[in-house]
């Protein structure tokens, strides 16, 4: 009798020391991983704090913030947020249209329409860009045939300005937006949709009160990625774009190749750092808000 009381005491005390030996080499494991990590991303991100809080004469400051969040640069910033806010609704307004269509075809259709939209993006950006310049110039193929429909203003003014540079970075974020949408929509399932227009909801009401909660998440998260990666892109504005439309991307490369002004770089370096934490800061409140969302509607 004593010795079968025992045994269960036995088997935990072997699978507590069992899953302390994991544990342990769990952690010997994630050290590799973790100096990595720190060597190759917290350290530079350090660096680049410090430089811009050193003054000319070594000493602490907060004159490179105070530069760039006045005057010019406060312009360019402004611009910048602009302009990726502009790019990210446009992405999420064709890449909606496209994933819908791409999420409602045969597998094999979508796969190929999928392709479609993927391999443009393993395709040079500079090599695309300068595509879009001869596309979008004044004797471009789009101007030209405006002009030969005879649609008023043609041709239009399309590149060296805001517009330009929106309908560039438009196209690099496109793929991303498709993938990250269409991957939402192919996770929604149809029944809830039946289920609606047999109680005889309309199809706008079936897709404004049904639907597009669902793809809801993907929608923000989509919206979110096409914005941060567009506020520290470079190539695309830097090539359409005119002397109104620099961009932060642009100004750092000025600072640093041609006026030598690292501290004022690395001030606005952080101050992208911190407009990518703010933004994945907003998606991850959304995220917990719908959770506690869901959570009291199931205890309800």
């Amino acid at each position: 009798m004593a010795d079968t009381a025992l045994a269960p005491v036995t088997v935990r005390a072997k699978g507590s020391a069992l899953r302390g030996h994991r544990s342990r080499i769990a952690l010997v494991n994630a050290v590799p991983v973790t100096v990595f990590l720190l060597v190759m991303f917290v350290y530079p991100i350090i660096g680049v704090l410090s430089l811009s809080l050193k003054g000319d004469t070594g000493g602490f400051t907060l004159h490179w913030y105070a530069d760039a969040l006045s005057g010019a640069n406060l312009s360019v910033l402004i611009s910048t947020l602009r302009i990726s806010a502009e790019t990210a609704v446009l992405s999420l307004l064709v890449g909606f249209v496209l994933a819908h269509a791409i999420a409602r075809m045969r597998p094999l259709f979508a796969a190929l329409a999928m392709l479609i939209v993927v391999v443009p993006h393993f395709i040079s950006a500079l090599v695309r860009t300068y595509g879009w310049i001869i596309m979008l110039g004044e004797h471009g193929i789009i101007n030209t045939t405006l002009a030969s429909l005879h649609i008023p203003g043609a041709p239009f003014s399309l590149l060296y300005n805001e517009t330009g540079v929106v309908i560039g970075t438009t196209s690099v974020m496109l793929p991303y937006t498709v993938l990250i949408l269409q991957g939402a929509m192919r996770g929604v399932d149809g029944r809830l949709l039946a289920a609606a227009a047999g109680f005889g909801a309309g199809r706008f009401t079936i897709f404004r009160r049904v639907y597009l909660p669902l793809v809801a998440p993907g929608i923000g998260t989509a919206g979110l990625l096409s914005f941060i990666l567009c506020l520290g892109y470079y190539i695309t504005p830097a090539l359409m774009g005119g002397a109104k439309q620099t961009v932060v991307a642009a100004l750092i490369d000025q600072q640093v190749m041609k006026q030598d002004q690292w501290n004022s770089a690395a001030a606005f370096g952080v101050i992208l750092l911190l407009l990518t934490f703010a933004g994945l800061g907003v998606l991850g409140l959304a995220k917990l808000r719908r959770k506690r969302a869901h959570a009291r509607g199931g205890s309800a």
